[in-house]
């Protein structure tokens, strides 16, 4: 993603063509008497904006396209969509997500071209469905322009377009990296977590469905109840024939992760639980005292 070049494609003539988020930009700051003078401001991108911090500028306005009016807002509403980018569904996905969340500091704030709205939606709704999340009514694209000045990007020097079929070709909740940070993340989406072994692995419909042994330990409970705990199936949604190795080992205790989406759990993550691993042991301890996103409020 960190080469991504952005361009500004202007349709309006005479307006002046931006040819890459690598120019050089008039910082637009109001001035007295404007509306929003108060309020609208250019910052730098904090380094802990994970989000837009190596989006490819430097300087963000506030309020942003999506009415957050603090960085202490942005950066908590911000943070529950990095685990989208990782999945790598689109190779414009930090782009169109950054162009709302932290926009460049131009005269006029510019909004996401409709076509990468879809464009990403077409991607990644396959990828957030697997974790039951619908693509979110805030970013249905029908609200952003067609034929005005608006961000869209270059994907024919992208070093990445190449490789997000093969990223998305194992399904979603199984291919997540064992490192601490990506653990973490995924702890946080997810409303349970428990280690257990898997008894059965069964087809349904497009799905699987995943029976668990009786033997099962609450690493993170959320809303689960005693008797939920002990009857928990859990499904992977879409799963019928995308490859997921976890599930091909019915021998080794797993971290498995879910949330409830209607009247199903749905599998959100698996992992290994392997004693030696010293990723999986950060992750566990800095979930005591982690403060995770509220990614219930993202996704509506």
């Amino acid at each position: 993603m960190k080469n991504l070049l952005l361009k500004l494609w202007i349709f309006i003539a005479p307006a002046v063509f931006l040819p890459s988020l690598n120019a050089q930009y008039h910082t637009w700051l109001p001035e007295p008497g404007d509306s929003g003078y108060e309020k609208r401001q250019c910052m730098d991108i904090p380094e802990d904006l994970r989000l837009c911090f190596n989006v490819g500028y430097h300087q963000m306005l506030l309020p942003n396209l999506l009415e957050h009016e603090t960085i202490a807002e942005v950066k908590q509403q911000a943070s529950s969509w990095v685990p989208l980018v990782h999945k790598a569904c689109h190779p414009g996905t930090q782009v169109f997500l950054c162009s709302l969340f932290a926009p460049v500091c131009l005269e006029t704030p510019i909004y996401p071209c409709r076509w990468l709205c879809e464009a990403v939606r077409d991607g990644c709704t396959p990828i957030m469905q697997a974790f039951g999340f619908p693509w979110p009514e805030m970013l249905k694209c029908d609200k952003f322009p067609l034929s005005d000045v608006c961000l869209s990007m270059n994907t024919t020097s992208s070093d990445d377009t190449d490789k997000s079929p093969d990223v998305s070709s194992v399904c979603p909740p199984c291919d997540h990296e064992m490192n601490t940070d990506a653990i973490l993340e995924q702890l946080c989406a997810s409303e349970f977590a428990i280690k257990t072994k898997i008894k059965e692995v069964k087809t349904d419909n497009l799905d699987r469905k995943v029976i668990l042994q009786k033997k099962r330990k609450a690493v993170k409970r959320g809303n689960l109840k005693r008797q939920d705990l002990k009857e928990l199936v859990l499904y992977l949604k879409n799963g019928a024939d995308c490859p997921c190795q976890q599930l091909e080992n019915l021998k080794s205790n797993y971290l498995i992760m879910g949330r409830s989406v209607g009247k199903q759990y749905i599998l959100t993550g698996i992992h290994k639980w392997d004693k030696s691993s010293k990723e999986l042991k950060k992750a566990l301890k800095k979930l005591e005292s982690h403060k995770c996103s509220t990614f219930e409020t993202m996704f509506k």
